[in-house]
């Protein structure tokens, strides 16, 4: 079984466009993302899976320099580019990450992958039903067989943006199982997605805090440093996630 992660990235985000390149102690998100991915002891491959807009041609490069696979298609289509990247990457399970997610623990994705292959599940993740790790912190594994059944099943443009949404939503075909975070993790109130420039503020304050003494820091480091430093999730505390319908 070839365990594949798809990382979903483009330049065009509406909040805060071009956030996957912005640069965090000298290297762009992304960078950090992939190298960090690539400390999982689970993952057999990476690719990075953009758009076919001439706006994203600086990821290809980026990933090109880095020597990972990426595959270009659709901006709206999500459902159908994860796909085929995977697809082209030859993978048999899905390991599915954003790419605005740059503090992604490989510690958490090989649990992830563990816990997923311990029993007959169509999906496991780290976030649904309920999310108990910092938002940020998203991994989850599904088969390229049950996303190949997801492209035939539905055509809901919400379910096409959101890759997997139409699996957790339709508990009674799938079967679903969730990892939830232990005490040191616990964070589900703190906000380390990239989605604003707030949330990038907070974000280059952690990495400045952390990253010289371990440039792989742990999701437990960074919940510590939070609870530590109260005063800095008042940077993006007012930030509201968007609805799944707002894309």
């Amino acid at each position: 079984m070839k365990i594949v992660a798809t990382i979903e990235a483009r330049m065009t985000s509406t909040r805060l466009p071009g956030k996957v390149l912005l640069p965090l102690e000298r290297k762009p998100v992304l960078e950090h993302l992939i190298q960090r991915v690539r400390r999982a002891k689970y993952l057999d491959e990476i690719v990075v899976a953009t758009t076919v807009n001439a706006a994203d041609d600086p990821i290809t490069e980026l990933c090109k320099k880095m020597d990972v696979k990426f595959f270009r298609g659709s901006e709206e289509d999500v459902l159908k580019r994860v796909l085929f990247a995977a697809k082209s990457a030859g993978a048999d399970l899905i390991c599915e990450l954003m790419g605005d997610s740059p503090l992604i623990d490989p510690i958490l994705i090989d649990q992830t992958i563990t816990n997923h292959l311990s029993g007959f599940y169509d999906y496991t993740s780290n976030f649904h039903i309920e999310n108990t790790f910092p938002l940020g912190f998203a991994v989850q594994i599904f088969s390229v067989k049950i996303l190949e059944e997801l492209d035939r099943l539905t055509d809901d443009p919400v379910d096409r943006s959101h890759v997997s949404c139409f699996i957790y939503h339709n508990p009674r075909l799938f079967k679903l199982h969730q990892v939830c975070a232990n005490d040191s993790v616990y964070a589900p109130d703190i906000r380390l997605a990239l989605d604003t420039k707030e949330d990038y503020q907070l974000i280059t304050k952690v990495f400045s805090a952390l990253y010289e003494q371990n440039q792989v820091f742990s999701a437990k480091e960074v919940v510590r440093y939070l609870r530590e430093n109260p005063e800095l999730l008042k940077i993006n505390g007012q930030i509201k996630s968007k609805t799944i319908e707002e894309g």
